[in-house]
């Protein structure tokens, strides 16, 4: 069976993932669920330096400290820059890369420059302004496409700032990356900010899966997502 390293993106932390990790388990599988530094629970390691090279090398640690082979590496959002880069230095680990409406990024080319013109254009703003310069504020969780009460209430007093910098960061890549097999799941029923990366995956020959939900599918589309995720590794993709 394979390894799960779930990695999720800005404001969020590896709790995250808590509705989908039992199904995977269920499945047979190991899953590990790390909270990138200066976020959530780690929100007091947070400072100015901290950026994507920080992200990247918790994952690439906790792969190298516990020996983690065969590993399905998947990066909501903002993580998929982390997968990239985390795939790019430890390709005989990663068995495959999942982007779970997530950037799809190239040598060279940070966050922002993935985002859309009018979406970017309000981060940067928000991070100048609200975030002193370096802090992106939580956006509001209904434009994400999260409505229920329930679910509303288990995120929003768990969410803190997320560093500006590892969204101004460029992706630093050998080309090993291109060794390891890539999936793309697109959550359409929302804004479909990520539509275009969507549409890079199709581009690079990447199966590419839909799912019926908002952008925060771990929760609230956590079956239909554990679903897609255990075929990806059990099938190929």
């Amino acid at each position: 069976m394979a390894t799960f390293v779930l990695v999720h993106g800005a404001w969020h932390g590896g709790w995250c993932w808590d509705r989908v990790a039992p199904r995977l388990r269920d499945a047979g599988h190991e899953v590990h669920a790390p909270t990138l530094t200066g976020l959530s629970e780690r929100a007091h390691l947070l400072s100015p330096l901290v950026g994507l090279e920080t992200h990247v090398e918790d994952v690439v640690r906790l792969i190298d400290v516990l020996g983690l082979t065969d590993v399905v590496l998947v990066g909501h959002s903002y993580a998929g820059q982390v997968v990239t880069a985390v795939a790019d230095r430890r390709p005989g680990a990663i068995a495959r890369r999942v982007y779970l409406d997530a950037f799809v990024g190239a040598d060279g080319e940070a966050a922002r420059d993935l985002l859309p013109e009018t979406v970017e254009h309000h981060w940067a703003e928000s991070a100048a302004g609200q975030g002193f310069g370096w802090l992106v504020p939580v956006r509001k969780l209904s434009v994400l496409g999260v409505t229920e009460q329930a679910d509303l209430d288990w995120l929003s007093p768990k969410l803190t700032p997320h560093p500006w910098k590892t969204y101004t960061d460029p992706l630093r890549l050998t080309g090993a990356v291109d060794d390891v097999p890539a999936a793309f799941v697109e959550c359409v029923s929302w804004m479909r900010v990520f539509a275009a990366q969507a549409d890079r995956a199709r581009a690079r020959q990447w199966p590419v899966h839909e799912l019926e939900t908002g952008h925060e599918a771990m929760v609230t589309a956590p079956a239909e997502l554990a679903a897609v995720l255990v075929d990806i590794a059990s099938e190929g993709i």
